[in-house]
């Protein structure tokens, strides 16, 4: 009789330990979602207004990505940028750099944008294709959603590797391939980018890259850009890049304002959401690390007002600047809320379909909701 007792609780404990195992497992899957995008940029003589686009428009799609969810919870972002079709390039490496592998540290896309310089160039669709699937790392997670954005004016088919043999490399690993033509619709058809998209099962899309940006001024603008200043005021870096990096925020900052005062607004509703994080040099996001430790802080990394500081004190600074960045964050939100309203209600008649960031954002929750991605 014990014995079979002490078979059904081993039986038990083996079958609720592995149920809960399971869940475990399922659950941390769900954690790790990813929205991987790579940005795939012709930098050829004709494509400085591409640029422009990408640069001015780049924190409304990080904020529109912002209100994704899947399962409930807000997925990781994370972006690499290309550059292609530049004769500076190597041309051993099919005229093709990899500006950045992929990171969530959006300051440092935002540089790298600003650092890039257009020159005559062969443009090689299927090559840079190849490459980012190859050199990037994608993971294997089926949850995530990985997406590639193409954008040229070039005929897709140039150069050694055919687009078609790119891309049967991104079906294996699910990425998705969109193409950008910037230019007339049907020059793009007949140049094969309708065709790339359609074997990358992704879409095929047309801007006009040498549009002027028209930015919408609202009455919530000047709040926001006084609230990212006091933003700014609750970043207190630390380690050996802290201070590099907090001048950098600084920086592109500086960046977005001098595109237009828009940019600037839309770089500080970025900068209250979700997916701008700087825990690797910022006191207050790393205080949410798990193996985060005031003890192990040099003194001569950090800001001039928290060197003689005690760990303890210098613990309870970073409290007090992370529930004043949480409301002024909050503050900043709920501005934006209004300041959307008013937008739409601005747009209503016009047409933005030939935008960067218009295509890039309906594709993106297009094919999101493969996945079980919601807005």
């Amino acid at each position: 009789m014990k014995k079979n007792i002490l078979t059904f609780i081993t039986l038990s404990i083996l079958f609720f330990g592995k149920g809960y195992a399971n869940e475990k497992k399922h659950s941390e899957n769900y954690k790790q979602q990813t929205i991987k995008v790579a940005l795939l940029l012709d930098t050829s003589n004709s494509m400085d207004g591409l640029i422009n686009q990408a640069k001015a428009q780049l924190w409304e799609i990080v904020n529109e990505l912002s209100y994704a969810k899947c399962h409930g919870k807000t997925p990781n972002l994370k972006i690499a940028l290309y550059e292609y079709g530049n004769d500076g390039l190597s041309s051993k490496k099919g005229f093709i750099r990899q500006v950045t592998s992929f990171t969530s540290d959006l300051d440092d896309i935002s540089e790298r944008l600003f650092a890039l310089k257009t020159n005559g160039g062969s443009e090689y669709c299927g090559e840079v294709i190849f490459t980012s699937i190859k050199e990037l790392e994608w993971g294997k997670n089926k949850n995530d959603l990985k997406l590639i954005f193409i954008a040229g004016n070039e005929p897709f088919t140039q150069g050694k590797i055919h687009f078609k043999d790119a891309i049967s490399d991104a079906k294996e690993k699910e990425i998705v391939i969109n193409t950008i033509f910037c230019g007339d619709y049907n020059q793009g058809i007949s140049g094969s980018w309708q065709e790339g998209a359609y074997y990358g099962n992704g879409d095929y899309m047309t801007i006009n890259h040498n549009k002027n940006i028209v930015h919408i001024v609202t009455p919530y603008d000047n709040d926001i850009i006084i609230l990212n200043k006091k933003l700014n005021k609750t970043y207190l870096y630390y380690g050996s890049i802290g201070k590099s990096k907090y001048e950098k925020q600084a920086l592109q900052d500086s960046n977005a304002e001098e595109l237009d005062e828009v940019v600037a607004v839309k770089r500080a509703v970025t900068k209250s959401s979700n997916l701008y994080k700087n825990s690797s040099w910022d006191l207050v996001d790393a205080s949410d690390k798990k193996n985060f430790s005031y003890k192990t802080l040099k003194k001569e990394q950090l800001p001039s007002h928290l060197k003689n500081k005690s760990s303890e004190e210098i613990k309870s600074y970073v409290e007090e600047k992370k529930n004043e960045r949480e409301v002024i964050q909050q503050k900043i939100q709920e501005l934006n809320k209004k300041r959307n309203a008013f937008v739409t209600q601005k747009k209503k008649g016009s047409s933005k379909k030939n935008e960067l960031e218009s295509v890039i954002i309906n594709s993106i929750k297009k094919q999101a909701k493969k996945k079980n991605y919601i807005w």
